[in-house]
């Protein structure tokens, strides 16, 4: 099975769609992921399913 996402890919999780994650690492479906705003946060773990591609959306001017 390929994963769905590589590292380095920009990605967000289903309940932040707001939030900007960086794929650091892949094990099996687990992704571990930094804030790509804080990347001193500690690492997030998700599964490929909690995932989605991270599309910026313009602010309302």
């Amino acid at each position: 099975m390929e994963n769905q996402y590589q590292v380095g890919d920009i990605v967000c999780s289903k309940i932040a769609p707001t939030v900007p994650l960086i794929i650091m690492s892949h094990l099996s479906r687990i992704y571990y992921c930094q804030i790509k705003e804080n990347p001193t946060h500690t690492e997030l773990a998700y599964f490929e399913r909690e995932l989605m591609p991270f599309v910026a959306t313009a602010s309302p001017e």
